[in-house]
């Protein structure tokens, strides 16, 4: 296995310590907690930077790694999103919209690999990766903060998380169509 496939191998990895350190206080302290999971998920979301750049600059890229990444951004994502639905800070409906369009996607990549063809991400996948990543660290911030209690933050904080969530939700929708339309001669309703 490759450096930038090791590194994304290590960011799913990296999700079960991030969602221990986000949802349990025990034994470090509710701040203490929030700071090792804002931690955890900035060095994870690192290596989705660095695996890609090593692959692109090495000619390292895999159709494993074309595959695991997406994936793997999807379990850290979708994990610190479903995190914040139990915390209380961002809404269920953007986060299933969010959910929806990822299982919409990674169906289309398994029909298009049945058909040989690899869906590598796009530039507008990236972007909504990156925004959503981005979106989180601030909300990750928020809790380090003002704790990971909702009911006592500012209004100008649960305003702030659920603007970054629908507009994370929007890039969502948009790339998820983008991909849909680029594909959309695999997608055979006859077979």
């Amino acid at each position: 296995m490759n450096l930038p496939n090791k590194l994304t191998v290590m960011r799913v990895i990296l999700v079960p310590f991030f969602i221990f350190f986000l949802l349990c206080d025990v034994p470090f302290g509710s701040q203490a907690s929030s700071i090792l999971a804002l931690v955890v998920f900035i060095a994870a979301s690192v290596t989705d930077a660095l695996d890609g750049h090593i692959a692109r600059s090495r000619n390292l890229v895999t159709n494993f790694g074309k595959f695991l990444d997406p994936l793997a951004d999807k379990v850290l994502v979708i994990s610190a999103l479903v995190c914040f639905i139990q915390m209380g800070l961002v809404g269920a409906v953007p986060v299933i919209i969010i959910i929806a369009r990822e299982f919409m996607v990674s169906g289309l990549r398994l029909v298009t690999a049945n058909e040989g063809v690899v869906v590598a991400a796009g530039i507008w996948g990236k972007l909504k990766t990156a925004f959503t990543m981005v979106a989180i660290v601030i909300i990750l911030f928020f809790a380090v903060l003002f704790g990971k209690d909702s009911t006592g933050y500012a209004a100008w904080v649960s305003i702030t998380e659920q603007v970054l969530i629908w507009i994370s939700t929007i890039l969502t929708v948009i790339s998820g169509a983008i991909y849909l339309n680029g594909y959309k001669e695999y997608i055979n309703t006859d077979k």
